[in-house]
């Protein structure tokens, strides 16, 4: 073995950005294997652990390499302990390599890492979107953790030379897949880390499948990442899913209407969203338009999750209203919900106070990342819930269900669904897929939409805001469709209507574009840039739908 430590072969201090790391040098024993060098690190929920190398067999082939470790270190290699870690690592036909790890200790453990040295440097694509220079900054990505910016948990290196590197966690089950890429002056010290359900602690845990290797073009990386995601999750080809109704294949054009913003301040209220209609009909044909309604039931995100039609913008007669004069025009509507989002302040939030979520480690998990009043301060007024529970997700069905039966929605938007966080109670992707489930058993016909998806979620939710994986649109729109997000900016001042954004660039809508076009109506849209919006509609008409 060869007796590494965390500081060999990269900058130490950090040449750029640096994130947190042990202060002195931690022990990694690693071993050679198919040009590269690997070592593992055992994390539980009161310490970490390195292997000892006096207690490691390594066992060899031309293509193995099954390290079997009787023992752990401790306190920087200071101290010793006993357990259990087990990796086999085989390199395929290709020059890939594929690896799982397996972890036991007295304990519950709570992940492990594989230390890999030798990994090239270059650009990155993170879950297949474009490429960036990291520069020489330490740094950390995570599937499928909101802000983690891996919606697919793929890596892709491009070297200076033009040759590719792919690192991919082969999941069968939604779980954090985490990345450190850490710089050194011959290539990347990665840290791949497997982290298990926090509602099922056990001392005994095993790794995904890791796969990682070389490349002549991108889809060489991509396209066997994207065939198991699907295999995996049972993703159905859009071309032919029967949760996608005829009407939705016809949309040519999403119409976002503006409601309520956190303050209270009005953008449209129910009629002028009517009379807004009423005229786009006169521009396009109405079936092929969808209307969605962020903010239409007051208070955006104050109210969540009272889900009632606002006294302020026209009450329950001027919502409906609204609904049932459409549909006689021919429009399809989509109302927007809080998939996991609650005022703790409302009465009914003792419901389901249960359902609050937890970081993995216990800690309470606040949407507190939003500055809602302008006090530059994020607002913590509420708890990030955890759909996985049954208390929240049975109230958010509840609502949805008799919201699409008084109004006769079409569509139910969810906010955010793309969420999901190991906790200490439950799964939020089994918790969504439920969710949908029984809306469809209650609903048939009614159509899910999501926002910010990761892979998974494609096998039950058929549309997005944001489409993913620009440099490989294949592992998104063979499965899904996907239109603009609400903060796209308006046609002229850019306002991004009731979303926290304030103000952007409005861009015009292009005829070549994949995404389905979408308009956003904020308050003074249709008074003053009609010319604007004209143009759009006329673009969007003239866009061929893509097959």
């Amino acid at each position: 073995m060869l007796l590494l430590n965390s500081t060999d072969g990269v900058y130490t201090p950090a040449k750029g950005g640096g994130a947190m790391k042990f202060s002195f040098n931690w022990p990694e024993p690693a071993a050679e294997f198919a040009g590269l060098q690997f070592s593992f690190r055992v994390q539980t929920f009161e310490n970490a652990y390195a292997i000892d190398p006096a207690r490691t067999k390594l066992e060899r082939t031309a293509d193995h390499l099954r390290y079997h470790c009787q023992g752990f270190t401790w306190a920087g290699g200071q101290e010793k302990i006993a357990g259990e870690l087990t990796a086999d690592l085989q390199r395929n036909a290709d020059g890939s390599v594929e690896w799982r790890v397996s972890a036991r200790m007295d304990r519950p453990v709570k992940s492990i890492s594989t230390v890999v040295r030798g990994i090239p440097r270059g650009q990155l694509s993170l879950a297949a979107e474009n490429f960036f220079d990291p520069h020489d900054d330490e740094q950390t990505f995570e599937y499928p953790q909101l802000f983690g910016q891996l919606a697919t948990p793929l890596v892709v290196i491009k070297q200076a030379d033009g040759r590719f590197f792919g690192l991919s966690a082969r999941q069968t089950e939604v779980r954090p897949a985490r990345y450190f890429f850490q710089p050194g002056p011959d290539g990347y010290r990665v840290e791949l880390i497997s982290e298990q359900a926090g509602w099922d602690r056990r001392a005994q845990i095993q790794s995904c499948l890791w796969h990682i290797g070389a490349a002549p073009t991108y889809e060489a990386v991509a396209k066997p990442h994207f065939e198991h995601v699907a295999q995996a999750y049972r993703l159905p080809a859009y071309a032919s899913r029967p949760d996608v109704p005829a009407w939705l294949r016809q949309t040519k054009l999403v119409v976002a209407l503006h409601g309520a913003h956190w303050t209270g301040y009005i953008f449209n209220n129910y009629a002028k969203q009517l009379t807004i209609l009423r005229w786009v009909a006169t521009q396009i044909d109405p079936k092929n338009v969808l209307v969605f309604l962020p903010g239409w039931d007051g208070r955006y995100y104050w109210n969540y999750p009272l889900y009632q039609a606002d006294p302020r913008m026209g009450g329950d007669k001027g919502f409906k209203q609204l609904i049932d004069e459409g549909h006689k025009l021919g429009f399809h509507f989509s109302a927007m919900f809080g998939t996991n989002a609650a005022n703790r302040d409302w009465p009914v939030y003792k419901q389901f106070a249960d359902a609050a979520t937890q970081h993995i480690d216990g800690d309470n998990w606040d949407l507190n990342w939003v500055d809602w009043d302008n006090d530059r301060h994020g607002d913590g007024l509420m708890p990030v819930m955890n759909v996985g529970v049954a208390s929240w997700r049975n109230f958010l069905r509840d609502r949805i269900a008799e919201t699409i039966s008084t109004y006769h929605v079409d569509s139910y938007f969810l906010d955010i669904a793309g969420l999901w966080e190991n906790n200490p109670k439950a799964d939020m992707y089994e918790g969504m897929r439920t969710l949908v489930a029984d809306l469809a058993q209650r609903q048939p016909g009614v159509v899910p939409i999501a926002e910010m998806h990761y892979d998974a979620l494609l096998g039950f939710i058929p549309m997005s805001q944001v489409p993913r994986y620009a440099q490989y649109p294949a592992g998104y729109y063979t499965y899904a469709d996907a239109y603009s997000h609400l903060s796209r900016a308006a046609p002229g001042r850019g306002s991004t209507g009731v979303h926290e954004a304030g103000f952007g660039t409005y861009r015009p809508v292009t005829a070549d574009q994949r995404p389905i076009p979408t308009i956003t109506f904020a308050d003074d849209t249709f008074d003053r840039y009609r010319a604007e919006v004209t143009r759009d509609i006329q673009t969007a008409k003239a866009r061929k739908t893509p097959q």
